[in-house]
Order: structure tokens, then C-alpha cells, then sequence
């Protein structure tokens, strides 16, 4: 090899190491906010991001602060009042709940799909409401606990934006309120017996619920959810040992395509999800990285596009943050 050609390769050998070294840092801040709403904004609906990083104190917010339907995510605060009830001796976690014909919910959850006079634990319940997001499930806790009460918690830890307005019953009554006014007199069962709407102007119907604030089932922010996480990630909502059954409980959710879409088998994640196919797609938890815990809350309404690009998104997001913040350097 002549010396020239010797040259040629150590310049060449050199660039390519410093491609390497270059590429070996994370990216910038600034580098990672912009990837994140980019992707968010090449979706057709109205997104919220927020995502922090508890070791280093380091967040992006994307629209944080804007008010957002939370769908399932507002059981979150349903399942903490339930785990300070129970250290409280207001609730018996271990205790039985029957499950009777007017408590049965559509949409999403196992408990529907049993006959009634099912008796799980109350910790059955308040799990199946986070892992599965069952509505039958949620709309017991919320009469155990007190949907005043609720929102008393939420209030006085600070949280302005965020509250449930009213239950997956309502909820579902609404629906079909909307297609006929006479259907307002419906009780939980009958609704429950009926399932849902699908005539041909069904779908337009549940976006414009969606869309409306007053019949959301919950509204919070990115931010306000995200701290709601840290929190409780900070043990600060609740005694050790419940602090660690609601770690994982939150680890044992049944929906892996959001957020962990493509981190599983990579890192654990605790999360809970809210959704209302196609139009409404959340996903708020905790990445457990390497460095540290990831608290993250990704929000889409109004989404007119595809709902699989609304989770591939949000998996896509949580993979940036994650190979951002998760990895060791």
C-alpha cells in the first residue's frame, strides 16, 4: 500500500469514528422536542405531550397545558383514592363485592362478559379497572369511593385541570341520548343490554362526544397527569406497601400498543390507557430506564386519520424518549 493510499485511509478511518462518536450521543433536548411534535403533528388530530425524566429533573412539553378528554387515563386517580381509602380502614380491599345485573358495563373490560352475582375482591376490581380499563369495574370504585370525593383529592394535591366529570354509565347513556332524546330515561341495565348505536350516523355521533368537554368522562393536562405519575412513582400518594401494589398493578396492563409498543422486552413500564377507537387514543405511565424512571403522557382527540398511526405514534414517541433519556451513555 503506497503512502498516499495509507492516508486516504486514516482520514477515511477517522471520519468514520467520528460518525460513530457523533451518532453515540444522545440527542439534544431541543433535537428530541422537535422529533416528538413533528410526529405528533403529522397526525389529523389534537395531540398533548409531556414526558420528564425524574433522575435529571429534564421535560419536554408539547401543548401540555391545553385541557384534553382523558377517556380511561382518569381512572388513575379513582384507583389512588381507593389505596388511601384502604391504609384509611374506609375500604376493605380484601372484602367481596357482588356484582349485580345494573352494574354491568359495556366497551372495554372482562366483567361484562360473566353473569351476575360474580363476588371478586375490591383489589380484583380496582385492578381489572386499570389493567383491562373495565367499565364495570370503574363505575364500582366510583360508588365506593365517592366521585366528589374524587375530585376533593385531586383538588386539594393542586390539580386544577384535572377531575371526572361523571361515569362510564352516563357515559354510555349520552350515546344514545344523542341519537334519540327518549333514550335519556334509559336505566344503566337496558343501556347496558342495548350496547351501542350503529346506524349509519353513529360514528359522527361519538366523535361529537368525544369532541364535547361537558360529556367527557374526565379532562386533564399532560402536565397534570404526568406529575399525578411522578408522585405516586415518589411515593408521595400513598403508604410503601400500596405504593408498590399500584407500581405494579400499572406494570400488568393488558395494552401493549401505545406506549410500550416498541419497548417491550426492552424496559418495564407501568401505564394506563384511554381511548375511544378511532376518534381518541391516550397513553400516560412510567418507562423505567436505565438512568431512572420516565414519567410520559402522550394525548390524542379528535383524531379524523388512521387509528393504528395514532398508536404507532405514540410508540414511536416513547421509543425517542426512551433511547434519549433510558439508555446508559
Amino acid at each position: 500500500m503506497t503512502r498516499r493510499q495509507i492516508a486516504a485511509s486514516t482520514l477515511v478511518l477517522a471520519a468514520a469514528c467520528q460518525v460513530v462518536e457523533i451518532r453515540s450521543h444522545p440527542p439534544t433536548r431541543a433535537d428530541l422536542r422537535a422529533t416528538i411534535e413533528a410526529r405528533l403533528d403529522s397526525l389529523p388530530a389534537r395531540t398533548s405531550f409531556y414526558a420528564k425524566n425524574l433522575a435529571t429533573g429534564m421535560e419536554i412539553a408539547i401543548r401540555a397545558d391545553i385541557p384534553m378528554n382523558t377517556a380511561s387515563v382518569i381512572k388513575l386517580p379513582v384507583m389512588v383514592l381507593a389505596y388511601r381509602d384502604a391504609e384509611a380502614g374506609r375500604l376493605a380491599l380484601d372484602g367481596r363485592h357482588a356484582i349485580l345485573p345494573e352494574e354491568q358495563r359495556r366497551g372495554s373490560g372482562l366483567l361484562q362478559t360473566f353473569a351476575p352475582g360474580l363476588q371478586p375482591t375490591m383489589r380484583d376490581i380496582v385492578t381489572q379497572m386499570i389493567i383491562t380499563s373495565d367499565n364495570t369495574a370503574t363505575d364500582i370504585m366510583i360508588a365506593a369511593v365517592g366521585q366528589d370525593r374524587v375530585n376533593r383529592l385531586l383538588d386539594s394535591l393542586g390539580y386544577r385541570q384535572t377531575y371526572l366529570r361523571t361515569t362510564t354509565g352516563t357515559l354510555f347513556r349520552w350515546v344514545w341520548e344523542m341519537a334519540d332524546s327518549a333514550n335519556a330515561t334509559m336505566t344503566d341495565r337496558q343501556v347496558f343490554e342495548r350496547g351501542f348505536p350503529s346506524d349509519t350516523g353513529s360514528a359522527e355521533r361519538i366523535f361529537r362526544l368525544a369532541e364535547d368537554s361537558s360529556r367527557w368522562l374526565g379532562r386533564t393536562t399532560a402536565r397534570e397527569i404526568a406529575r399525578l405519575l411522578e408522585q405516586l412513582e415518589r411515593g408521595e400518594l400513598a403508604g410503601k406497601a400500596s405504593t408498590d401494589e399500584m407500581r405494579d398493578i400499572l406494570q400488568t396492563q393488558f395494552y401493549s400498543s401505545r406506549l410500550p409498543q416498541r419497548l417491550q422486552f426492552v424496559a418495564p413500564i407501568g401505564h394506563k390507557t384511554g381511548d375511544i377507537p378511532p376518534v381518541l387514543g391516550n397513553d400516560v405511565g412510567i418507562i423505567y430506564g436505565r438512568n431512572g424512571p420516565i414519567v410520559i403522557a402522550v394525548f390524542t382527540n379528535q383524531n379524523r386519520g388512521d387509528f393504528f398511526a395514532v398508536e404507532a405514534t405514540i410508540g414511536n414517541v416513547a421509543k425517542d424518549v426512551f433511547d434519549a433519556w433510558g439508555r446508559k451513555p
